[in-house]
């Protein structure tokens, strides 16, 4: 069963309206793949969720360590993943991958693509179109 969401964002002032409604209607799902192009604003949502979810932590991009780990004010366990620089698959057998996938905690992926046959079947997309410089659209997408 798949169900879809649309939503826009018409700035930066817009993203923790957006995290929220991201955040209610994703919140079955664990695996949140953020997908875009190059500049769509994945880093910068994953800001903005983790910023509701109540991370504690700095937030930032972990293209040169492939996950970051965050901790919210209720003590759950966030993972977020940057897989742009993968160049093989097999890199992430080094780091537990899987085991992060199936922990149960929330993960945040940027560049699920270059993965794709390691991507549990339950997930949600999270689809950054690009309007212009400041507005987007992001199609939520659950797959069940």
């Amino acid at each position: 069963m798949t169900t879809e969401l649309r939503l826009e964002s018409k700035g930066l002032n817009d993203l923790e309206n957006v995290a929220q409604q991201i955040t209610a209607f994703g919140k079955e799902h664990n695996i949140w793949l953020l997908m875009g192009q190059m500049g769509a604003g994945k880093t910068t949502l994953s800001k903005a969720i983790c910023g509701n979810l109540g991370v504690m932590d700095l937030v930032q991009s972990p293209t040169f360590s492939l996950v970051n780990e965050y901790l919210t004010n209720s003590g759950r366990t966030i993972y977020h993943f940057d897989f742009y620089r993968i160049e093989d698959i097999e890199e992430l057998a080094n780091i537990g991958v899987e085991e992060y996938f199936d922990s149960g905690n929330l993960c945040l992926i940027e560049w699920p693509e270059k993965i794709s046959e390691l991507i549990p079947d339950e997930y949600m997309k999270i689809f950054i179109e690009v309007l212009d410089d400041s507005s987007r659209v992001i199609k939520l997408t659950k797959h069940d």
